[in-house]
């Protein structure tokens, strides 16, 4: 993948389990080039990608507890357990970043489920706000790379269409990227775009191209 791609998207439906064997695959393909990955998803999802990287030849003990690998359920970045703070999230990316340079690691790279990170209280008022303070993040440090997951059964479609905006890529599966023609980068207009029905349909057909992989 490009670096242009480092901040992608990935709307899918159906089972959220059918996407670990596509992300588990961008995870080896990292631990290949020295970067450090995290993996931010419940707790279920994450004893699952653990099974799908071992079938794909990773050690994940050794690899954990060497430290290129974090799988996590923690939620550290909400107030009381319960509300989504983008200020504790970005600093919670930044610090691991510092972190893996410092241990050496070329980078880092993350994938969390969106519906996972906003917490129980599902307050997605701060969603485009978050987005945006991580590709200004991912902008100046190219050892930032990631994958946001948008579950389109579990977040609403408003939702949906502000996490297209925000992406300039979306992530297919481990090996297609595509560019994201919909993609507004902090635009004064963006949330008269959400209103966009050209957005929905671009949904669908990600959507669609997704349920064929």
């Amino acid at each position: 993948m490009t670096q242009a791609s480092r901040h992608q998207c990935l709307i899918y439906d159906g089972p959220p389990s059918r996407q670990l064997p596509a992300i588990a695959s961008v995870i080896c393909e990292r631990l290949k080039h020295n970067r450090r990955c995290l993996y931010l998803n419940s707790p279920p999802m994450v004893s699952g990608i653990k099974s799908y990287l071992a079938a794909q030849g990773i050690d994940v003990a050794y690899e954990t507890e060497k430290g290129s690998l974090g799988l996590s359920s923690d939620q550290h970045h909400l107030v009381g357990d319960w509300t989504f703070d983008v200020d504790r999230m970005m600093e919670v990316l930044k610090r691991a970043l510092d972190q893996a340079m410092s241990d050496g690691y070329e980078g880092l790279w993350a994938s969390g489920d969106m519906t996972w990170e906003f917490g129980r209280a599902k307050d997605l008022s701060k969603l485009l706000e978050y987005e945006w303070h991580l590709e200004d993040f991912l902008r100046t440090h190219p050892q930032m790379g990631g994958i946001c997951q948008y579950h389109a059964e579990t977040l609403p479609r408003d939702i949906l269409r502000k996490g297209l905006l925000a992406h300039s890529h979306l992530f297919v599966n481990q090996t297609l990227s595509m560019v994201n023609p919909h993609y507004l980068h902090n635009g004064p207009f963006v949330h008269a775009a959400t209103a966009d029905p050209q957005l929905d349909h671009a949904i669908d057909s990600h959507l669609n191209q997704q349920s064929l992989n």
